[in-house]
């Protein structure tokens, strides 16, 4: 039965393990794009003159929230796009002219400004459109938040199926043991003393759970990151956490719900004996 604790508690800090994996990852990408959608970019007119675009950045500059202000000259746009391309960058050498636009581009001290900056510039005259990544961050943050939500709920759920199942299996000892438990009550003993071996055995499943679940998880995030890590850079250009770093966390986490859970197992299935 200690065995089947064991497993039951591994198997929930696994499923927990992935979960905290995809949680961790997600987060950093989340930020990591917030970084790169705190820019603003202005498109001008082709009849808008140097002048009203440095009047344009003047005004841009003075509000709360801009960080810095640059200009983007229609060549710099067009040799960014060959860049883009790639190998194929040499087909836009037969467009003759240059169809792109001069641009001014906005950083934004903090996104939660970027709104209003794109708002107040879009009113400008001489600016042909805005470019703004807002719809594209708020989904990403509800994404997030989703997830963030999903899975408290799903450790919750496998918290209280662990508690449950090291308080039953604790119970069928204490069962077997409850005429020596009664003996000891008619000596004299106290409750935290007949209680002393129960739990010491709760919190040994449970370290020894987070300690096997925590060298699992580390082997297979350590694999993901050997096979995977270099394609999800250059897919997302986001990294993913150092497997160090995770494993260290990790291994915090998961001893504090294993022993937690151990401990609690063993006091719940104690009560009924115990009249506490």
């Amino acid at each position: 039965m200690s065995l089947a604790s064991i497993f039951s508690i591994l198997a929930m800090l696994l499923i927990l393990g992935l979960f905290f994996m995809i949680f961790v990852n997600l987060n950093l990408f989340t930020e990591v794009v917030k970084q790169d959608y705190d820019q603003i970019e202005l498109f001008m007119l082709d009849e808008t003159t140097e002048a009203q675009t440095q009047e344009i950045m003047n005004q841009i500059e003075k509000r709360d929230g801009v960080a810095s202000v640059s200009y983007r000259t229609k060549d710099e746009a067009l040799e960014m796009l060959k860049e883009r391309w790639g190998e194929s960058g040499y087909l836009l050498d037969s467009l003759g002219k240059n169809p792109l636009p001069a641009s001014v581009l906005i950083s934004v001290d903090s996104i939660e400004n970027a709104q209003s900056i794109a708002e107040y510039a879009g009113t400008l005259e001489g600016i042909e459109d805005v470019q703004f990544y807002q719809e594209t961050v708020d989904k990403l943050t509800k994404v997030t938040n989703f997830l963030q939500i999903g899975a408290l709920i799903v450790m919750g759920f496998l918290v209280v199926v662990s508690v449950v199942v090291v308080s039953n299996t604790v119970k069928l000892t204490v069962f077997a043991r409850s005429r020596e438990i009664r003996i000891m009550k008619y000596v004299g003993a106290t409750n935290w003393f007949i209680r002393g071996p129960f739990i010491s055995e709760g919190i040994i499943i449970g370290l020894l759970s987070a300690l096997i679940s925590t060298g699992l998880i580390g082997l297979i995030y350590s694999k993901i990151v050997n096979d995977m890590g270099a394609q999800v850079m250059a897919i997302v250009s986001c990294p993913l956490i150092p497997v160090s770093y995770m494993v260290t966390n990790m291994l915090i986490i998961f001893i504090a719900l294993g022993v937690s859970i151990g401990a609690w197992g063993s006091i719940i299935s104690m009560r009924k004996f115990l009249d506490a």
